[in-house]
C-alpha cells in the first residue's frame, strides 16, 4: 500500500508542476520583449532543473509521434528529475551505509536493487560495475547461523562451532 501512495504523490507533484507552467501564459515574442528583460527558460518556468527544452528536443528526435505538445517535454523532465533525485538519495543512504562519502556504482546497484519499485523499473538493466547482491540461501548456512554472520567481541565472525571462521 505504501508504494501506491508514493505513486500518488508522483503524479500529484508532476501534475502541480505542470499545472503552474500552465497558469503561467507568458508568451513573449520578439516584439513584445524589452531588451532589458531576461529570458526564462521552460525548466525556470516550471521549476525543474532538468532541461525541458532538451527533453522536447529528443522526444521530437525519436519519432514518437508526428506531434508533441509543450506539456509532454515537462511531465518528461519532472518525471526524470524526480527518479534522478529518488535514486540518489537511496544511493547516497548506501554509500553512508558503508562509511564512504563518494557515490560509486555499487552504491547506485544496491540502491535500485533494494527497493521493490525502482527494482522493477530497472529488472532488465546492467550498471557497469555494480556487482551483485548479496545473497547466501539459508539450506547453505550451518544450523543456528543467521544470514550475514554473528560476531564476536575480537570482531572475527564465528562459525557454528563457536571458533573464528577463515573469514579475514
Amino acid at each position: 500500500e505504501g508504494a501506491i501512495v508514493k505513486s500518488f504523490r508522483v503524479v500529484d507533484r508532476v501534475a502541480q508542476i505542470f499545472h503552474q507552467f500552465k497558469t503561467n501564459k507568458i508568451r513573449k515574442t520578439s516584439t513584445t520583449m524589452s531588451s532589458k528583460s531576461k529570458n526564462r527558460t521552460k525548466s525556470s518556468r516550471a521549476g525543474l532543473e532538468f532541461p525541458v527544452g532538451r527533453c522536447l528536443r529528443h522526444l521530437r528526435k525519436g519519432n514518437y509521434a508526428n506531434r508533441i505538445g509543450n506539456g509532454a517535454s515537462i511531465y518528461m523532465a519532472a518525471t526524470l528529475e524526480y527518479l534522478v533525485a529518488e535514486i540518489l538519495e537511496l544511493s547516497g543512504n548506501a554509500a553512508r551505509d558503508n562509511k564512504k562519502s563518494r557515490i560509486i556504482p555499487r552504491h547506485i546497484q544496491l540502491a535500485i536493487r533494494n527497493d521493490d519499485e525502482l527494482s522493477a523499473l530497472f529488472k532488465d538493466v546492467t550498471i557497469s560495475e555494480g556487482g551483485v547482491m548479496p545473497n547466501i540461501q539459508a539450506i547453505l548456512l550451518p544450523k543456528g547461523t543467521k544470514p550475514g554472520g554473528s560476531k564476536s567481541k575480537s570482531g572475527m565472525a564465528e562459525s557454528s562451532t563457536g571458533g573464528p571462521s577463515q573469514e579475514y
